[in-house]
Formats: C-alpha cells, sequence, structure tokens
C-alpha cells in the first residue's frame, strides 16, 4: 500500500496533516529527520505510516512506559501488531519479546532507553533487522532542555550498529539550542532534514490573571466557558481540594495524580474522556497520550515550571479546531519562587551524595553489587526514614537520574502477567466444569502467543475490549483461574521503583559531573526567566511570545488571547469590514488557506484589519478551521 492508503486503512483519514506527508516522504528516503510538531500535530503518524510503507521493524524509543503501553494497545486495536520492552520487566520476559520481535510478524518495537545497551538486547539487534528508528519526546536527549534523560544518550551507539538505518526524532517542543543538542546527539549529518510546525493555535486564546482569590477565578472561568476542562495543579494535595472545591458549586470534577493505583487512574481518565466528569484536577502526571479533541479549556492554577510544559499542557485544549482557552492563574510572588527553587531542584555534590548513600542503605545495596537490579521505592517512607526533605529526597533522586547512575520511575513499572500451568488436557476438562470462564480462556489463548509455555505480559483492558465486560470482570476472573490452579497470575505492580544502572559505589569513589550539574541549573534559570516575563507581559501578543521561544518567528498576532484584546485599537468603518469580508471569502473559495497564507494576500498595511475581521468571523462561525487548520467556510 501506499502512504495513502494505509492512512485510510489504518487511521481512516483522506488526507494527511499539514507536514506530515513533507516528514513522511523524507523518511522514506532515508534521510534523517527532526520533526518538532505541537501537541496534538500527528506525531506518531510521522513514524507509524512510513514504518508500514517499509519492509522490516520500526524501533520506537519512548521515555514514557505508561505512553507506550497506550501506543501498543492502539496499534494492536488497529490490527497493527506491536511489542515493547521496557525496565521492570524480567530477563525472560525481555527474551521472549525480542524473540517475538525478531522472528515473529511486528512491525513495531517500543524500547526504554535505558534497554538500549543491555547485553540482551544488543544479542536480539542483528535478528530485529530495523529499517527505521524513532526516537519520542527527543528533547529528552539534550542536557540543556527541561526533561534531561541520560539513557536518551545511547541512542548514538545504538546508531553506530546500524549505520544505514534513518532515525526520525520528534518533539513538541524543543527551543534552538535543544534542537541543535538533539541533531549531534543523534549524529545527524549536515544533510538531515528539520521540519517545524507553527507554534501557532489560531483557536486557542491565552490568557494569564493574578487575580485577589484563585479559587474564585477558576469557578467564574469554568462557568463562563462550559465543556471539558484540565486544571493543573502543583501538588497531589491540591489536586483533591480544588476537585472537592468544584464539586460543591455543582461541577463535576475529579482529581489525578500519578499516586494513585493503575486501576484509580484508568478510571478516572476513561470517565472524563467519555465526559462522565467534566473537569479533571490533575498534576503533570495527567495527558500525555491522551486524544480527547473538544477540550473547551485548560486552566493551570500554579505557575508552571517553563513554557515547555507550558505549551505542552496548554496545547490539549481545542485540537478539534473549535474555540478554547488556555489559562494560568498566578500569585505575584510564584515567578520569584521559581529562581528562589533552583537550589532545591539542582541541589550541590554534597546533599546528593547524602541521598545516594540514605538510598543504597534504604535499599540495603551492598557496595560493588546491584547493577541491573529494580527496587519497589516508597519515597515518603525513605525520606523519613532518614530525616530528609522529601522534596530534597525527589530531587536528589533526579540528579541521580541525570547522571545515569539510576532510573526512578515514578508510575507503575510492570503489566500484569500470565502464564498458563496446566496441560491443554486438563484446561479442556476445566472448561467443560467452567463454562463461565471458557470465554476469557479463549480470549487469552488468542491474544497470547507462547502463553502456554511462556509468562505474558497480558492487558485486562484489551481482553475487557474483546469480550466486552467490565476490566474489574476481567481481574476477578483471572483471579479465579489462578486460585483454581489453571493460571499463574500476577496483576500489575503499582509501586514506583528504582532501577539500578551501577553498581554502588563506595563512598570514596562517588563522583558525579558537578559542571553539568552547574549547567543544568544555568539552563533552569534561563526557562524561569522566560516564565516570569511571559506572565508579567501585559502587552505581547502571548502566541507570538510563545512561538519566539521556540524560535517560531512567523506568527502573527492571534488577536484573541486577553493580551491583544487588551490592546485593540483599530477602529474599522462597515465599508472597510465588508471589503476585506468579501475578499477572504473569494480567497478561501478557491483554496483553504492557513491564517498565515491567508494574511499574506493582503497588504502589510491592512493586515492588521484583516487580522481583526478574521477572528470576528472565527469568533461568529461565519468561517472555520478545518481538521488541518486552514480557513473555509462555515
Amino acid at each position: 500500500m501506499n502512504i495513502h492508503e494505509i492512512l485510510k486503512k489504518y487511521w481512516g483519514f483522506d488526507s494527511f496533516r499539514p507536514l506530515q506527508e513533507d516528514i513522511i516522504r523524507a523518511v522514506l528516503e532515508k534521510e534523517d529527520v527532526l520533526a518538532l510538531l505541537p501537541t496534538g500535530g500527528g506525531k506518531s503518524v510521522c513514524f507509524q505510516v512510513p514504518a508500514l510503507a517499509m519492509d522490516g521493524l520500526c524501533l520506537v524509543v519512548s521515555p514514557l512506559i505508561a505512553l507506550m503501553k497506550d501506543q501498543v494497545e492502539n496499534l494492536s486495536r488497529k490490527g497493527i501488531p506491536a511489542l515493547a520492552v521496557y525496565s521492570g520487566m524480567s530477563y525472560h520476559e525481555v527474551k521472549q519479546t525480542l524473540q517475538n520481535a525478531a522472528f515473529g510478524n511486528y512491525k513495531f518495537l517500543y524500547v526504554s532507553p535505558e534497554r538500549l545497551e543491555s547485553s540482551l538486547f544488543l544479542e536480539f539487534l542483528p535478528a530485529l533487522k530495523p529499517s527505521l528508528i524513532a526516537v519520542d519526546e527527543a528533547h529528552c536527549i539534550s542536557q540543556w532542555g527541561y526533561d534531561f534523560r541520560p539513557p536518551y544518550l545511547r541512542i548514538a551507539a545504538l546508531r553506530e550498529e546500524l549505520p544505514k538505518v534513518p532515525v526520525i526524532a520528534l518533539t513538541a517542543s524543543a527551543t534552538l539550542d535543544v534542537q541543535h543538542d538533539i541533531c549531534e546527539k543523534l549524529n545527524f549529518g549536515k544533510d538531515c532534514v528539520r521540519f517545524q510546525q507553527s507554534f501557532a493555535r489560531p483557536n486557542l486564546s491565552y490568557s494569564v490573571f493574578q487575580p485577589a482569590s484563585k479559587q474564585v477565578k477558576l469557578i467564574e472561568v469554568l462557568k463562563n466557558v462550559p465543556g471539558s476542562a484540565i486544571v493543573y495543579c502543583r501538588s497531589r494535595k491540591r489536586t483533591l481540594q480544588i476537585a472537592e472545591l468544584l464539586k460543591q458549586h455543582h461541577i463535576a470534577a475529579d482529581y489525578y495524580h500519578a499516586g494513585l493505583n493503575n486501576e484509580e487512574r484508568t478510571a478516572r481518565q476513561d470517565n472524563w474522556i467519555r465526559n462522565k466528569t467534566r473537569v479533571i484536577v490533575s498534576t503533570n502526571a495527567f495527558g500525555m497520550g491522551i486524544d480527547k479533541p473538544d477540550v473547551r479549556s485548560v486552566i493551570h492554577f500554579d505557575i508552571p515550571d517553563c513554557l515547555e510544559n507550558y505549551y505542552q499542557e496548554a496545547g490539549r485544549a481545542g485540537r478539534d479546531g473549535k474555540r478554547s482557552y488556555a489559562v494560568l492563574l498566578y500569585d505575584l510572588k510564584e515567578p520569584d519562587e521559581l529562581f528562589e527553587q533552583a537550589d532545591l531542584r539542582y541541589p550541590d555534590t554534597e546533599t546528593v551524595k547524602k541521598v545516594y548513600t540514605a538510598l543504597m542503605n534504604h535499599l540495603q545495596v551492598p557496595a560493588g553489587t546491584g547493577e541491573g537490579m529494580s527496587y519497589d521505592l516508597d519515597i515518603a517512607l525513605f525520606a523519613e526514614s532518614f530525616k530528609l526533605n522529601i522534596l530534597e529526597a525527589s530531587y536528589g533522586i533526579k540528579a541521580l537520574s541525570q547522571e545515569d547512575i539510576l532510573y526512578y520511575n515514578e508510575v507503575s513499572v510492570s503489566s500484569s502477567k500470565l502464564v498458563f500451568t496446566t496441560s491443554k488436557t486438563d484446561l479442556e476438562e476445566f472448561e467443560k466444569q467452567q463454562p463461565a470462564l471458557e470465554p476469557l480462556v479463549k480470549a487469552l489463548l488468542r491474544s497470547y502467543e507462547g502463553i502456554f509455555d511462556y509468562p505474558s505480559n497480558i492487558y485486562e483492558s484489551l481482553l475487557a475490549r474483546f469480550l466486552k465486560v467490565p476490566v474489574k470482570t476481567v481481574q476477578e476472573e483471572l483471579m479465579q483461574l489462578h486460585r483454581y490452579g489453571i493460571v499463574q497470575y500476577q496483576p500489575q505492580n503499582d509501586k514506583p521503583q528504582v532501577l539500578l544502572l551501577k553498581n554502588r559505589m563506595y563512598q570514596d569513589d562517588f563522583k558525579i559531573d558537578h559542571k553539568a550539574l552547574t549547567l543544568r541549573k544555568e539552563k533552569y534559570l534561563l526557562r524561569s526567566a522566560a516564565m516570569k516575563n511571559y506572565t508579567g507581559n501585559e502587552k505581547s501578543c502571548r502566541s507570538v511570545l510563545i512561538g519566539n521561544y521556540f524560535n517560531d518567528h512567523t506568527i502573527l498576532p492571534c488577536g484573541i488571547c486577553d493580551n491583544c484584546i487588551n490592546q485593540k485599537n483599530i477602529k474599522l468603518s462597515a465599508a472597510d469590514f465588508s471589503i476585506i469580508f468579501s475578499e477572504i471569502e473569494n480567497y478561501i473559495k478557491v483554496d483553504p488557506l492557513s491564517p498565515a497564507e491567508l494574511m499574506q494576500k493582503f497588504s502589510p498595511g491592512k493586515r492588521k484589519q484583516a487580522w481583526t475581521v478574521i477572528n470576528y468571523l472565527l469568533s461568529e462561525n461565519k468561517i472555520k478551521a478545518d481538521k488541518n487548520g486552514k480557513i473555509v467556510a462555515a
């Protein structure tokens, strides 16, 4: 199939979004590609479509286990075979998965970066024969980015093993420095191709408020903007408090954070997606990989750490192209607190050493051992046991992670596992005696090849969809099979885990890169300054501020953010309005145009007036933006 047939068959779309086809064709020509596509811009299509058009396997490097699982489930539902290997899986599980990927009919293998240099993975690499390497969340490879993850640096070594395999790096938010760093760290040549979709969101109105009461302003916004909403808070405790506040004002709300178990998180997320819950109040643990196009407002109750996070999170509003709102609420002291937290977020060497020693003692790891071992970690208990401030413990562990000493995953890290423990003859007899459990037995055997011989990762949600029953029913029936001795079932582990990437260092041998730590702190201070400028700026268009930060200088004033509305001083006569309206209608009759393309049709002296008319027509539904962001008649 060609790429358009693939898009239609598996995604149901007749055409690609802007830049997607250009990116895909560059990949098919075996170019190295850096693609910057905003949140909701369709990044996965850019590597999944060409991978399906090529022979062989696509190797996808992704940092988020929950996102990997979600992608594998989404591909499976489309009938596209995919697998994943990540921390928390046993040696046998990893080996079985790699064997399936190498010798089975699979098109995608998702791999967490810390697995890339394991001896087992390298042993299977020649048999995998990847035709494409996709690096998702590529900003994680840069020390100067907001989310640096050292295991990403191992991708360069992977490229040495696969010199002729093209790489596509994808991210939603990277400054120019980070873009250059991504290309350098991935060993892109001078002839690599970069694509950057505009950071403009014509239907998204940005606003910043410094209210006397955030709670009052939040209620006001939610009552004035109907529809689905996300409220982001900095702490888990506050998510609960705000959700309760909204319920008291008769707004259907629930809270979400990484401390909830997997079943609670899944249920709350599903209720929100299905609009049973109108507002989800969450930490930044929520939203990645969730495709809900009809979110009308995203409200930040606390100032975000940086514009990268803010742009990604705010961008979850209005993916359907309809008018939506991104609102940031802050106290006057909050921007300065970002600077004050620099020492806490980037602790000195002695503090990091203290946390490391305490952690090794807590996990009871003898010196000179531990590499490759995983441990459950209750960080609150750890901090309390060693009389550490919990933030000091958290940022100390993050610093150790950035030094590639350990890997810490706050959300659940292991799937449910199951293997049959009976003979096929006895299983047939059991099915006759327990007919109510027969559909689940058949579903397991059909869904997971080799499950009779080896433990397999299973997904209760997929089984529930297949059987058309609630997930809870599947879990209860699996436990029944376990109690009968028919299977060995190990439910998903919801506890955060630490994976040691190096043996425990002796006290005198403890070393970290002090210079790199200092530079990361300096970059944090620059990001804090950009965030402070965004909140405090009352004149510049918010879309332009964001675009310029990400090196997109093509964005024109949006006309719908709080600053644009406050700065409007353009007066139009009825005659001028009619003339411009008529011109716009004539232009879009010939061909749908993006807002930027439409503006280019007008002379420079007339563009501000034209922009005012365009925004009025959009707000009155006289014209609209289609799924590709092009302006068309309503």
